[in-house]
C-alpha cells in the first residue's frame, strides 16, 4: 500500500481514490480530493445524502479542502476505520481526519449499536496557510436554519433533519476560512442517536474513543499470515459493511458504479445477498472473528422463515429490498447510466443460498456453537428443499437476466446443502436423515462430473447438460469441498479457465457473454474474486510456489488505502464496479489463510476438517 503524493485531478476521481468510513449501520466514501462524494446514512440503504460519484454536479458533496489543491494522499489511521486526507496547495497542507463516530464502550463483535450517529471531519493546517473551502450540499438541496452551535439542515429528498455543527463560526453552509498552521476545523454532521444513549463526546475526545473501539476489535485479527496488513484491512472493510445490529452484510456500500465505463452494468449492491454474507462470515471466522456468522445465521433463517423461502438479496431488515428503479436526475459515473436504485436480483431464483445456509450453520457449529432444536428445523427445511431445487433452472451466483438455466454451481451448493445437513446430523446426534442426505450429495457430485463435462473444452462448464461455456465460479468448488481443488477434473477445469478467461496481469473474467449470454451484450472487467479462487486452487493442487506468485501480484492491485473495487479493468488496471467489494476482500483473506496453513503444513481448514473424516 503507497501513500505516495498524487495529483488531484478535474472531474470525476478514479474509483480507487476513496477510503471508506462508517459506523455499522451507515458509510460515506471520502475521496481524495477532500469531498464526501457518497454517503448514506442513517442506514446503508437509505436514499444519499451526497452522491456527486454519480453526479458531479447535481449529486451533491461535503467538500473540505483548501483553495488551489494541487495534490494529495490517504491512509487510514492503523488498524482502524478512521481515515486521514492530506492535501497541498501551493500555499500549504491541510491535514483532513474522518471518522463515524463510535461510543466508548462499544464492542464491535457485539450485535448492537456501535455508533453516536455522527460523522465529525477535522481539518488542521500543518503547513503554512491556506484559505479552506467549506461546503455542505446535500443532493437535492437542504433547507439552513442557524443554530447556537451551527446549522439545522432539513433534507426533504431524504426526509432528514441534521445538525452542522462546528468549531469555528459558518458564516454559511458554502464558505471559505483562512486558517495558518496549527491551527483546526472541527465539523460535525449527527442524524440520529439511538434511543435511551445519552450524549458522547465529540471532536477530539470522539475520534480518539473511535480509535480505541477499532483497535480493540482488530487485536483479534491473526497476524500469522502473508500480507496481513492487508488481511487486516479486509477484515475492517467486511465490518464496515456488516450491519452491526443484526449481522446482515451488505455487498458494498455504493450503487451504480459501473463494471464498464459508459456501459449500463450498473447495479445497486447495498443490500445482503445471501451468498456474499456467507463468505464473509466464513472469511472472518477464518482469521480469529467467529461471532459474525452466528449473527448471520440467525438474520439469514429469520428472513428465510418470514417468505417461507430463502431470497437471494434481501435489505438489512431482512426484507426485500426496494424494487429496481432508474434515477433519470443522476448522469452516472463519468457518464455511465442509468443510476439504480433497489435491484432487481431480489425477484430471481438461485438455489446456491441453500448450501451457503447450511455450510455457515456447520462451519458455525464447528467453532462450539449450538444448534438448537427450531433452528436445526430450519436447515432440515432449506437441506429437503435442495434435494430438488438443482433439478429445476435458476439465474446462477451472476444473476444473468435471460431464462434460467440449470448452472453447475448452483447444483454443487445444493450438493453442499445435503452433505453439511448429513454431517451435522451426525457429528452432533440431531434428528433427520442423513444417510439419505449423504448419498443424496454423493450422487450430485457425480452428475456434475458427468453432466457438466464437455470433452471439448475439457472442463467442467456453467451448467448442466451441453453448450455450456467456461464459468469461473467453479473454482469455488473445492473450497466448498464439492470436489478435491487436485481432482483431475477439477486441475483440467482449472487450466481452461485460465487460458480461455485470463485477461492478462493474473485477471479473470467471471465468464465471456458471448458464450455464456447473461442478457446484457457489453463487455465488463475482471472479477477481483475469481483470481483470489485461482490461488486456492493452485495451493490445492500443490502449486504453492505459483499460488504465491499470484497472490503478490493480486495484492499489487490493492488501493492505496488497501481497498478492492468488485472489477479490475484489465487495459490500465482502473477499478470498476461497486467500492468496496465485499467479496473482494473475503478472497484476499481466504487466499491468505490457505497460503499460510498450506507453507506451514498444516490443512487449510483445521476447525472443521475433523468433521469431513
Amino acid at each position: 500500500m503507497g501513500n505516495a503524493w498524487r495529483p488531484v485531478p478535474e472531474g470525476y476521481l478514479p474509483i480507487e481514490d476513496h477510503g471508506l468510513i462508517g459506523d455499522g449501520r451507515g458509510s460515506a466514501l471520502v475521496g481524495r480530493d477532500g469531498a464526501v462524494s457518497f454517503m448514506c446514512v442513517p442506514r446503508f440503504d437509505s436514499p444519499p445524502l451526497f452522491c456527486s460519484l454519480l453526479d458531479r454536479h447535481n449529486g451533491g458533496n461535503f467538500l473540505l479542502s483548501p483553495e488551489g489543491v494541487r495534490e494529495s494522499r490517504q491512509h487510514y489511521v492503523e488498524d482502524t476505520g478512521v481515515l486521514v486526507t492530506e492535501l497541498r496547495s501551493d500555499t500549504g497542507i491541510v491535514e483532513v481526519t474522518d471518522a463515524f463516530l463510535l461510543n466508548r464502550g462499544a464492542h464491535l463483535e457485539h450485535d448492537a449499536p456501535a455508533g453516536t450517529g455522527e460523522l465529525i471531519r477535522r481539518a488542521c493546517v500543518i503547513h503554512g496557510s491556506v484559505r479552506l473551502r467549506v461546503k455542505v450540499h446535500p443532493r437535492g438541496g437542504g433547507h439552513f436554519v442557524r443554530e447556537h452551535s451551527g446549522w439545522q439542515m432539513t433534507c426533504s429528498r431524504q426526509q432528514l433533519t441534521l445538525q452542522l455543527s462546528s468549531s469555528r463560526a459558518l458564516p454559511a453552509a458554502d464558505c471559505t476560512l483562512t486558517l495558518s498552521a496549527g491551527e483546526e476545523l472541527w465539523l460535525a454532521v449527527r442524524w440520529s442517536r439511538p434511543r435511551g444513549q445519552p450524549q458522547g463526546p465529540t471532536g477530539r475526545d470522539g475520534i480518539e474513543d473511535t480509535v480505541r473501539v477499532w483497535r480493540r476489535w482488530t487485536s483479534q485479527v491473526v497476524d500469522d499470515v502473508p500480507r496481513s496488513d492487508l488481511v487486516r484491512r479486509s477484515a475492517i472493510t467486511l465490518k464496515l459493511l456488516d450491519h452491526v445490529q443484526n449481522g446482515a452484510i451488505v455487498a458494498a456500500p455504493t450503487s451504480s458504479l459501473p463494471e464498464c465505463i459508459g456501459g449500463d452494468r450498473n447495479w445497486d449492491y447495498r443490500f445482503a445477498w445471501v451468498r456474499d454474507a456467507a463468505y464473509a462470515v466464513f472469511a472472518l471466522r477464518r482469521i480469529g472473528l467467529p461471532m459474525e456468522a452466528g449473527g448471520f445465521l440467525s438474520w439469514v433463517l429469520s428472513a428465510a422463515q418470514r417468505d417461507g423461502r430463502p431470497r437471494v438479496v434481501y435489505d438489512i431488515d431482512g426484507r426485500p429490498p426496494a424494487p429496481e428503479v432508474i434515477d433519470e436526475q443522476l448522469e452516472g459515473y463519468r457518464g455511465s447510466v442509468p443510476v439504480r436504485w433497489g435491484n432487481a436480483a431480489a425477484e430471481q431464483v438461485q438455489h446456491d443460498v441453500y448450501g451457503e445456509i447450511l455450510d455457515c450453520a456447520f462451519q458455525w457449529a464447528a467453532t462450539g456453537a449450538r444448534l438448537d432444536s427450531e433452528l436445526w428445523d430450519r436447515l432440515v427445511t432449506l437441506a429437503e428443499h435442495a434435494r430438488t431445487a438443482w433439478e429445476s433452472p435458476d439465474h446462477g451466483i451472476w444473476e444473468v437476466r435471460t431464462q434460467g438455466r440449470p448452472f453447475t454451481y448452483s447444483a454443487a451448493m445444493c450438493q453442499v446443502a445435503l452433505d453439511r445437513a448429513a454431517r451435522l446430523a451426525r457429528r452432533l446426534h440431531l434428528p433427520g436423515d442423513p444417510d439419505t442426505w449423504a448419498a443424496e450429495a454423493r450422487s450430485l457430485t457425480g452428475r456434475i462430473l458427468r453432466d457438466a463435462w464437455d470433452e471439448r473444452m475439457n472442463a467442467l462448464t456453467e451448467h448442466l447438460g451441453p453448450g455450456g461455456g467456461l464459468d469461473a465460479s467453479l473454482l469455488a468448488l473445492p473450497l466448498r469441498r464439492v470436489l478435491p481443488a487436485d481432482h483431475p477434473r477439477m486441475v483440467a477445469t482449472t487450466q481452461a479457465i485460465t487460458d480461455r478467461l485470463g485477461a492478462g496481469g493474473g485477471l479473470l473474467y467471471r465468464y465471456l457473454p458471448r458464450e455464456s449470454p447473461d442478457g446484457i451484450n457489453q463487455p465488463e472487467g475482471a472479477f477481483v474474486l475469481c483470481s483470489f479462487w485461482l490461488v486456492d486452487n493452485l495451493a490445492g493442487q500443490g502449486r504453492t510456489d505459483q499460488a504465491s506468485e499470484l497472490f503478490d501480484t493480486l495484492c499489487s492491485y490493492a488501493s492505496p488505502l488497501g481497498l478492492f473495487s468488485e472489477q479490475i479493468d484489465p487495459a490500465d488496471c482502473s477499478f470498476l464496479g461497486n467500492f468496496p467489494q465485499g467479496l473482494s476482500h473475503v478472497g484476499l483473506i481466504s487466499s491468505a489463510v490457505i497460503l499460510a496453513r498450506t507453507q506451514r503444513g498444516v490443512r487449510p481448514e483445521l476447525s472443521t476438517h475433523a468433521w469431513f473424516d
